[in-house]
């Protein structure tokens, strides 16, 4: 498949490293020399200088026989303006645009992206992207980071264990012998600082901070084994009224079941419209940062902050904030990767990765030939894949225990039909199975080239 990513940034990085790992024909496009250069010296890709709305700089970049183009761009009207010069002098077949301002996305327009009008076939709005991800964290308050599988029938669950956790010194084969029926795998362990996938022979440790791959129907289940409780959402304080912000409260207004929500914001204007857009939330003008007003707005007694402000630091000062003031869950929306590693001692619950959540639902939506999303963990240490089973994959019709996967890697989840099967080392992997695989980054390209497809399989 040949693609043109227009925008060299983080977002359009990481998607170009996936697409070019996966054998693909990829062209970057991005008006700053640098991060072309960057690109290309790091990928297996073309780059092309210029701005990506002009059709020469679309020609050069090989859009007269490309197959898609994914254009996340930081300007919403050029990443608008690409698709259209992409449909109508190349007839570049799949459109897929990244936008920001909600204007363009407000339901009552979604006329303006027919094929005939302003030609786009996929609309990513990372704020929306962000806002679902705040509530996947909310819906599962004991987690500090939270990823759905296979349309929603596995959740990966990121749990720390406490002092309280009944299965802390049990090897985790031990845990399939406890736990028979359980449909859980713990597929990513972070000990001391380091990101590994542990042997059946491993035990678990307080301090210890776990990824595990669970079905739906277990979560509740799977969360009790591992010393956690499922808390009620009552009262939630959102530290920032931007477009995250008025998304996840607007979802929560939108529940079945009743929540108090109060928002925080700091700019008047910003406060005023999300004030007019909400019914029943308390909009509260003000810096999050201030106790005071964490104060007025119940921080103390509520079950969950979260701080989705544009600012990470703000976001984590906000979260430590109330976190002091005694507030058991609080998320922050951290944008620069390498801070993650300051939540935990920061005592920070759970955070929100926008880039990670933006390539993810990009590459889901491309859902070309075996790959059907991938999720980043922590600052690109590991991913966990899903990806369909192909005719021509090496692991086609192999046993999961016959399978060489290197030591980093480990199988999570296999769908066959419409069913989440519990794992084992003899279940067989068959062809048109749905798997879902953690793969530390250093073994990503051998995960790929064990589920690559031969050259003829087009």
């Amino acid at each position: 498949m040949k693609v043109i990513i227009c925008g060299a940034g983080q977002v359009g990085w990481q998607i170009a490293r996936h697409l070019s790992g996966e054998r693909n024909d990829v062209t970057v496009v991005d008006s700053n020399p640098d991060l072309v250069r960057r690109a290309t010296d790091s990928l297996d890709v073309q780059g092309i200088a210029g701005f990506a709305s002009y059709p020469d700089v679309l020609d050069r970049a090989g859009a007269r026989d490309a197959d898609m183009i994914i254009a996340a761009t930081y300007s919403d009207e050029v990443n608008m303006v690409t698709c259209q010069v992409a449909h109508s002098v190349f007839a570049v077949p799949r459109k897929i645009a990244r936008l920001r301002a909600q204007s363009y996305l407000t339901a009552i327009y979604s006329d303006l992206y027919r094929r005939d009008h302003l030609p786009i076939d996929v609309v990513i709005s990372p704020e929306r992207e962000v806002a679902e991800a705040a509530m996947q964290r909310l819906s599962a308050p004991s987690t500090f980071d939270t990823e759905s599988f296979l349309d929603g029938e596995a959740q990966l669950l990121g749990i720390s264990l406490d002092d309280d956790c009944p299965v802390v010194n049990t090897p985790l084969r031990q845990l399939s012998d406890l736990f028979s029926t359980l449909r859980a795998v713990v597929v990513g362990v972070r000990r001391d600082g380091v990101l590994f996938a542990p042997e059946s022979g491993d035990q678990l440790f307080v301090g210890d901070s776990i990824y595990v791959m669970v079905h739906r129907d277990d979560i509740s289940r799977t969360m009790e084994i591992f010393g956690k409780t499922h808390r009620k959402q009552e009262r939630v304080v959102v530290v920032g009224g931007g477009n995250v912000g008025l998304s996840v409260a607007r979802s929560l207004e939108g529940r079945t079941e009743r929540i108090r929500a109060k928002v925080i914001e700091r700019d008047r204007k910003r406060a005023e419209i999300a004030a007019e857009a909400l019914e029943r939330t308390i909009v509260l003008h003000g810096d999050g940062l201030d106790q005071v007003l964490l104060s007025e707005a119940g921080v103390e007694r509520a079950d969950a902050t979260l701080c989705v402000t544009d600012d990470d630091k703000t976001n984590m000062l906000a979260a430590v904030r109330a976190k002091a003031a005694g507030c058991p869950m609080v998320i922050a929306l951290i944008n620069d990767p390498t801070l993650v590693p300051l939540m935990e001692p920061l005592g920070i619950d759970a955070y929100i990765n926008p880039r990670a959540t933006t390539v993810s639902s990009i590459l889901r939506h491309i859902r070309h030939g075996r790959v059907h999303s991938v999720y980043s963990i922590g600052d690109a240490e590991a991913e966990v894949i899903e990806a369909e089973v192909l005719s021509t994959s090496p692991i086609a019709g192999s046993r999961i225990r016959e399978i060489d996967f290197p030591e980093g890697v480990l199988v999570g989840a296999v769908r066959k039909g419409e069913k989440v099967v519990k794992l084992s080392g003899d279940l067989r992997v068959d062809e048109g199975d749905m798997i879902v695989i953690f793969a530390l980054a250093k073994d990503v390209p051998e995960v790929e080239r064990l589920l690559q497809v031969s050259i003829d399989f087009f």
